[in-house]
């Protein structure tokens, strides 16, 4: 596949202070592009990160047509590199892409284009455990016009930025309160999809759930308020006795990558795994009968985040007594094993790049 490549003339790479990288704040030296016209996805390019000129009536700053998607590159102890499942990042990004109306990729455009850019932007992935570089690929639409309807053309690119541990101080259990008066989405919404819209929605919640004290908020369902949907923009897992239940993919909560992986592993354990609705109240009654035993999130930024206490309605409950559950602690230490090639990556997650 032929893409056009424009390096930039000096690296800023020198500049960056890599033992003290903040989420998302520090972004490498070149981004890829492609338009889309003529019904066609154009020839890709790989240009010099910085500013993009747009018109003031860009149709998705105006009606939120726009889709994305977060992944990694890792480098492995022996100096491989490669990405953790691209191939179901690829599938979620296009069906993210139907609900919203914009033009789906083929998976070739899709890897040969990150692969190209991963190669171009090897010199950004830390060679230190628990980092990485994150990538984000987002589709937007470029019609300028105002009026509700489909765009005709649409850029797809891919920012990426090298990453620490997204926990600095390790990997201690989260505190959560329910979303009270505020819904995520319903199931026939833009829940399942991976669009700007929902995390617009997760704003001010979780930071009327930080004033409170809480590191995000647990949303309920969004019609009879009481079923768990996910917390802030991760999906949950409840251990349960032996059981590890999660809610289930039923059109209001998005497909984790992170979420197919816990519940792959967990079943190659011999841990029943169940996708099943659980009301908060449950949750609550399990924990008074000493039989959760674990809570925890999981996503591709964190891995995992282990739970140690929920509020709900003025009332509390501490799991593991504050401390991260052995669930947790395996489940995170077995995905990121396999992220940096520690461990036989048995189910082929990793595509290498080199």
């Amino acid at each position: 596949m032929e893409i056009e490549v424009k390096k930039v003339d000096i690296s800023k790479i020198k500049d960056i202070d890599f033992d003290n990288l903040q989420f998302g704040n520090v972004f490498s030296d070149h981004v890829l592009s492609i338009d889309y016209k003529d019904n066609k996805w154009q020839k890709p390019q790989i240009l010099p990160y910085g500013p993009m000129e747009i018109f003031p009536s860009l149709s998705s700053l105006h009606y939120g047509q726009t889709i994305f998607e977060g992944m990694k590159a890792f480098r492995a102890k022996d100096g491989k590199i490669s990405v953790f499942r691209p191939d179901r990042h690829h599938q979620r990004l296009n069906r993210s892409a139907r609900r919203l109306c914009i033009p789906e990729m083929s998976y070739e455009l899709f890897i040969n284009t990150l692969t190209q850019l991963i190669k171009v932007e090897s010199d950004w992935i830390p060679d230190r455990r628990g980092y990485s570089l994150y990538l984000r690929p987002f589709t937007f639409a470029t019609d300028n016009f105002l009026g509700v309807k489909i765009s005709d053309t649409y850029k797809y690119m891919i920012i990426s930025c090298p990453v620490g541990a997204y926990y600095k101080e390790g990997l201690n259990p989260i505190s959560l309160c329910t979303s009270g008066e505020y819904v995520r989405a319903v199931k026939g919404g833009l829940g399942e999809a991976k669009t700007p819209a929902n995390y617009a929605a997760s704003l001010l919640p979780a930071q009327e759930a930080k004033e409170k004290g809480f590191t995000q908020v647990i949303w309920l369902d969004g019609i009879e308020r009481k079923y768990i949907d996910e917390i802030g923009t991760t999906n949950i897992f409840f251990l349960i006795d032996n059981q590890l239940i999660t809610p289930p993919l039923d059109g209001a909560i998005l497909e984790g990558i992170t979420r197919d992986s816990v519940i792959t592993v967990a079943k190659d354990w011999g841990i029943e795994v169940i996708e099943r609705r659980i009301s908060i109240d449950e949750v609550f009654e399990m924990n008074q009968q000493n039989r959760l035993k674990d809570i925890f999130g999981t996503g591709t930024a964190a891995v995992i985040s282990p739970v140690g206490k929920i509020e709900h309605l003025g009332k509390e409950i501490i799991i593991n007594n504050g401390k991260i559950g052995d669930l947790s602690q395996k489940m995170y230490d077995e995905i990121t094993a396999i992220q940096y090639g520690e461990k036989e990556d048995k189910f082929n997650w990793n595509y290498h790049i080199y």
